[in-house]
């Protein structure tokens, strides 16, 4: 039976179990990244062995920061997660301006990201939808706007989306978890086959690794596979609607990463049965590729079904868990007045739902999300390191605190943590110094909001 959060009415509703918690997770990190990432990987990394380690150690990495995120949303079980996170530990600034960069461009920008990748896989099946159809061209100096297939797709999908959350958590949970459960069975089942197949690729002597740099390259694929786990953290944004959280929160994030984790290797597995390194760092679609070269053009046809059920899945995801960000700012007079209500029927947050699909519709239809998406990418890895500095900040500060789950392995677990983050700053930073700064801009504009709203409250 659902329980609903206290405090004020009408409230959120805790109809999360343990279930649910665990397919959110999935669903939030598989989407397109799987099934392009590791061509990218293996530019790099030319080393089968060390293109698995990648991926294996990345997980571990992902799972700390999950158990890490588990004692903070255990600690602090409500809408919003990493916002409430950042307050608690140092001020109600560093919370406003991870949310306003949330709104901004980090969530909504990955909204449009991840719908725009739908609306490409989409226009493979259906070319009306494709992003190469371009519907309008407005000249407009010396840039011109268009309107393509994709983006029509991609904003009718987030729209749509957006709609089956507003009236209700359990419609928008259930839709996910479909979406979930069929991407899963898709992976495994395409893991399955290409592991009892005949290799393509028979085992080889491989050339000795480089005496210099093969660990900055190491670095490098490391941090490719790090974001192909991006996602993880979802369910902390939406702790305030999980049952039991004390139990059910760990239990989420812990099952749904470590599954992701087991399907990621095998797929990695079936990528290198199918082609040589060469082939898979020269595929733009590593998932496709492999599945052509190991049951043909059908079986590559199918691979893009699949990216195309986990691309809409993701996208159910975050805009489930990503519109919970919004409720606790506005709710402390430090946003939208507006944002602040819950639904009186349907026990959603209505407006930040309306707001979230709009604002990422816009996006979308603008053209330009990718590059502020881009933007975001650094100041996104910082709030990383800043919450997961927050359990040794509260462990200090706030020992009063009850904590029915403490991180497992403290105080090394969380430190590897943030030293992975640390590691996406540093390379963040020297590969993209000009975006870097853009990113960090886009965050110091929430600075003359929070003065206003500030005032305001």
């Amino acid at each position: 039976m659902a329980e609903t959060t206290s405090g004020r009415s009408p409230q959120l509703v805790r109809g999360l179990g343990p279930w649910d918690g665990a397919l959110l997770t999935i669903g939030a990190m598989v989407g397109t990244g799987i099934f392009i990432t590791t061509g990218d990987i293996a530019k790099y990394l030319p080393y089968p062995g060390l293109i698995l380690l990648v991926w294996l150690v990345g997980g571990l990495l992902t799972l700390a920061g999950a158990l890490t995120y588990a004692e903070l949303g255990v600690l602090f079980p409500r809408a919003g997660g990493m916002y409430h996170f950042l307050r608690e530990a140092y001020g109600p600034l560093p919370g406003f301006l991870f949310g306003w960069a949330s709104f901004l461009v980090i969530m909504s920008g990955g909204i449009a990201a991840i719908a725009v990748g739908f609306g490409e896989y989409l226009g493979s099946f259906l070319p009306w939808f494709s992003t190469q159809h371009v519907l309008v061209a407005v000249p407009l100096g010396s840039w011109t706007w268009t309107l393509s297939g994709g983006q029509v797709a991609a904003s009718a999908a987030i729209l749509g989306l957006t709609a089956i959350n507003y009236v209700g958590l359990r419609e928008g949970a259930w839709v996910q978890n479909l979406m979930t459960v069929l991407k899963v069975g898709a992976v495994v089942g395409f893991a399955a086959l290409g592991l009892l197949v005949v290799p393509k690729v028979q085992p080889a002597l491989q050339p000795p690794l480089p005496s210099a740099g093969v660990v900055a390259a190491f670095g490098v694929g490391l941090i490719a596979a790090l974001w192909g786990y991006d996602g993880w953290y979802g369910l902390v944004l939406s702790a305030g609607e999980v049952r039991q959280p004390e139990r059910n929160l760990p239990r989420g994030l812990l099952w749904g990463t470590a599954a992701v984790m087991v399907m990621y290797t095998l797929l990695n597995v079936v990528y290198l049965r199918a082609l040589p390194v060469e082939a898979i760092a020269a595929s733009p679609r590593i998932g496709e590729s492999a599945a052509a070269a190991l049951f043909g053009a059908v079986g590559a046809r199918l691979v893009s079904l699949v990216v195309l059920v986990s691309s809409f899945g993701c996208l159910a995801a975050t805009i489930l868990y990503a519109a919970r960000i919004y409720l606790p700012m506005a709710q402390d007079g430090l946003f939208f007045r507006a944002l602040a209500e819950v639904h009186p029927r349907y026990r959603t947050p209505g407006n930040c739902l309306l707001a979230q699909g709009g604002w990422s519709a816009i996006l979308t239809l603008s053209g330009t999300f990718s590059q502020l998406y881009t933007y975001s990418m650094f100041a996104v890895t910082l709030f990383h390191v800043a919450t997961g500095t927050a359990v040794f900040v509260l462990r200090r500060t706030r020992p009063d605190l009850p904590r029915p789950y403490r991180v497992w392995g403290y105080p090394v677990v969380p430190a590897l943590f943030i030293l992975a983050c640390g590691l996406l700053v540093v390379n963040t930073l020297s590969e993209r110094p000009l975006e870097s700064l853009w990113g960090l801009g886009l965050v110091a504009l929430g600075l003359p909001a929070y003065a206003y709203w500030r005032r305001r409250a």
